[in-house]
């Protein structure tokens, strides 16, 4: 792949992920906490089960694995599937709306905003 492949594809992904289509999956090392709404209990339980998410999304940081995030993953990283690390503190991935504070992974819970 030249130079100019790899800025379109990157310039592609990036739309992609912009336009709401969100391609990460959840991985089966996310758990909700016990205290999450029947609501958002049944929309994770979807979102598990592959059901593709529409409409309102959080973006949920720490919760993707290496290279599944959407976009925006931090300083050394571009867009979509660039994360490097599982759980990657500044690397983000859309989560069912109202569910992110709900999230748990191995590493702790999910957060709205990159974790420090």
């Amino acid at each position: 792949m030249n130079k100019q492949q790899a800025k379109l594809a990157l310039v592609l992904g990036c739309a992609i992920a912009a336009s709401g289509t969100a391609v990460a999956a959840p991985n089966d090392q996310l758990t909700l906490a016990e205290n999450a709404p029947e609501q958002i209990q049944l929309a994770v339980s979807e979102w598990k089960k592959g059901t593709r998410l529409r409409g309102r999304k959080d973006k949920c940081f720490g919760i993707a694995l290496a290279g599944e995030n959407d976009c925006a993953a931090g300083a050394g990283t571009s867009c979509e599937g660039t994360s490097t690390e599982d759980f990657q503190k500044d690397a983000w991935t859309y989560s069912p709306k109202g569910s992110c504070e709900f999230i748990n992974s191995p590493h702790g819970p999910g957060s709205k905003k990159p974790i420090s």
